[in-house]
């Protein structure tokens, strides 16, 4: 598996790109070729361009969750061409109008003008996207120290509920020397994702995790984060985008990570 950062907060060291608070990576996997989330602006179709990665190949696009910083470049994508063959993968939840502090935080279209544009397939199981690659559908809630909370609300059945996203998902890549993680955010808690990327591969070894960790400040939540990666054995660890640089270096302390940033390329 080759994996591209085509948008992220921060530029990848002599890499000249650009960033911005968002998402998307572009997944090469067996032949076959799809993004995970699209960032913020038309600044994925920019990064692309200068990084090589053809858009032109993309057959799916799977969105981690519901956010704007990771779903609002499909406008730009769609203003591109029409895409008749390309599908999206999401949540179901992912759909749903959100808002946080009267601010529009969701996507930039609703179901049905998304569907107006190519075939969308929602899901809280898991599905096969590439030949190795799986998005996890909905992540179970398990660990005590990542409790669900709230951002905004959405709207749902005609009326405004707090929005616990439980949209928020991610990718498991499947290899033969274990299982490799990819992220959006990681509302679900990243501990949350782990455990259910290991019970929906059935493979225990954790090899590697990229992306947002949704993580701000070194709390008892990140400690007991910590010493879950340390039990995990976990080689390469990536924290990107929704990751402050307080809980990088928190995490850096007691385990080595890399740095993340548009231009780096990944071989999986």
């Amino acid at each position: 598996m080759r994996l591209k950062v085509l948008i992220d907060n921060n530029t990848y060291i002599d890499e000249y790109y650009w960033g911005e608070p968002g998402v998307s990576y572009y997944i090469e996997d067996m032949g076959e070729v799809f993004l995970f989330d699209v960032g913020y602006s038309d600044l994925v179709l920019r990064n692309a361009k200068s990084m090589n990665a053809d858009l032109e190949k993309i057959k799916t696009i799977v969105l981690s969750h519901g956010h704007d910083d990771h779903t609002r470049g499909l406008k730009s994508f769609f203003e591109l061409k029409n895409h008749p063959d390309l599908k999206i993968i999401a949540h179901p939840d992912a759909m749903l109008h959100k808002e946080d502090d009267g601010l529009t935080i969701s996507a930039p279209f609703s179901k049905k003008e998304i569907e107006n544009h190519c075939a969308l397939q929602l899901s809280k199981k898991p599905v096969k996207v590439s030949e190795n690659i799986t998005f996890l559908g909905e992540i179970p809630r398990t660990i005590d120290f990542e409790r669900p909370q709230a951002i905004g609300k959405q709207w749902v059945a005609g009326k405004w509920v707090d929005d616990y996203l439980l949209d928020d998902s991610a990718l498991v890549y499947q290899s033969s020397k274990g299982i490799y993680i990819i992220t959006g955010c990681s509302h679900s808690g990243i501990c949350n994702i782990i455990e259910h990327a290991k019970a929906v591969s059935g493979d225990k070894r954790v090899c590697g995790i990229i992306g947002g960790f949704h993580l701000f400040e070194v709390t008892d939540q990140v400690t007991q984060t910590i010493e879950y990666l340390r039990k995990n054995e976990i080689r390469e660890i990536l924290p990107c985008h929704c990751t402050s640089f307080a809980v990088k270096s928190a995490i850096h302390t007691a385990l080595p990570i890399r740095e993340v940033g548009v231009g780096l390329e990944l071989d999986w």
